[in-house]
């Protein structure tokens, strides 16, 4: 057993309340790189913004458990050593599928751990969340529980429509679980293309009604929103023009954000947008000097971009920048 806070990582309890009371968002960044990681740990030091890193079941099962305990270590030791910062960090599992997992993690120095039961029954995702919270708590490492499907592809999680999470069902499962977050379902999706859009329709607005109902029946509890990449287009256009092929790629609007930020959202969870940064990156570099056959030459300048890419966010979507 590996205990986080000796590593220098925190749980998300102190995180979230502070996040609820100043009317902002924790960031959630996934990672499975050093690159990756590099560029989370520099943006949130740039800008003072607590950050939750996220590892999924599939980044485990690619990188190694082992190696991703040691880059997370190593993640925060530059920070502390190197970059002087001094912001919260905590190390989180995404999409965690079943006990065995949860607990692996756990045991791996993991602060935080998200059990996604949403795809069974409303008595068995009690239960197994249940279940993951108690052996959880044993050693101060919050949960994350999810009611509500989010439709789309990332990673090993799949599904194929959305169902909106029901207000009236969310005090019974945080009384029933003791889960310490709730992700909820309110029209966001996994993925690269969250939204099935004719030429020239707007984005569907999230559905606040169902956060606001939330939100009255769960005061000061934190909800966390899965999904929310916003997919810019110059990054789509720009593997699109060095050869790649997304066409229809959409995301959620960065206001709509903001605005769930500002409210109960006290986690915001972004992957795709890394992705599709760094895959821009490394095809225009690539396309042209096609010479270059260093990892360096192009994985650096993706390393950049991204970095910048998670200085806005924290600015501008999360409200997250000098709260660290």
């Amino acid at each position: 057993m590996i205990e986080y806070k000796s590593i220098g990582f925190v749980n998300t309890r102190e995180m979230f309340k502070k996040a609820y009371r100043e009317g902002f968002a924790v960031p959630a960044y996934n990672f499975n790189n050093m690159e990756q990681l590099q560029a989370i740990m520099h943006a949130c030091a740039e800008t003072n913004s607590p950050v939750i890193i996220q590892v999924s079941k599939g980044a485990r099962k690619y990188a190694n458990p082992i190696m991703l305990r040691y880059m997370a270590e190593g993640a925060v030791r530059m920070v502390r050593d190197e970059l002087k910062a001094t912001f919260p960090i905590a190390l989180h599992l995404d999409h965690g599928d079943s006990f065995d997992t949860c607990r692996s993690a756990i045991e791996y120095g993991f602060s935080s751990v998200m059990i996604d039961g949403s795809s069974l029954s409303y008595k068995d995702n009690i239960e197994l969340t249940k279940k993951v919270v108690e052996y959880a708590h044993k050693y101060d490492v919050t949960v994350e529980g999810e009611l509500g499907v989010l439709a789309g592809i990332e990673d090993d999680v799949v599904g194929e429509a959305t169902t909106y999470t029901d207000p009236e069902s969310v005090n019974d499962f945080v009384n029933k679980t003791r889960v310490d977050s709730l992700a909820i379902s309110i029209g966001t999706s996994h993925g690269a293309y969250k939204f099935k859009l004719k030429p020239g329709e707007p984005m569907p607005e999230l559905r606040f009604d169902i956060l606001e109902e939330i939100t009255k029946k769960l005061p000061e509890y934190p909800i966390v929103l899965h999904g929310s990449s916003s997919v810019p287009l110059e990054y789509i256009e720009m593997i699109n023009n060095y050869g790649g092929k997304l066409e229809g790629a959409s995301g959620v609007p960065e206001e709509q954000l903001r605005r769930a930020a500002k409210s109960s959202v006290c986690k915001i969870n972004v992957d795709t947008d890394g992705r599709l940064v760094v895959t821009a990156k490394v095809r225009e570099v690539l396309a042209k000097n096609p010479d270059k056959y260093d990892p360096r030459d192009y994985l650096g300048p993706a390393r950049e971009a991204l970095k910048e890419l998670l200085i806005d966010k924290n600015v501008n979507v999360m409200g997250s920048a000098g709260q660290g």
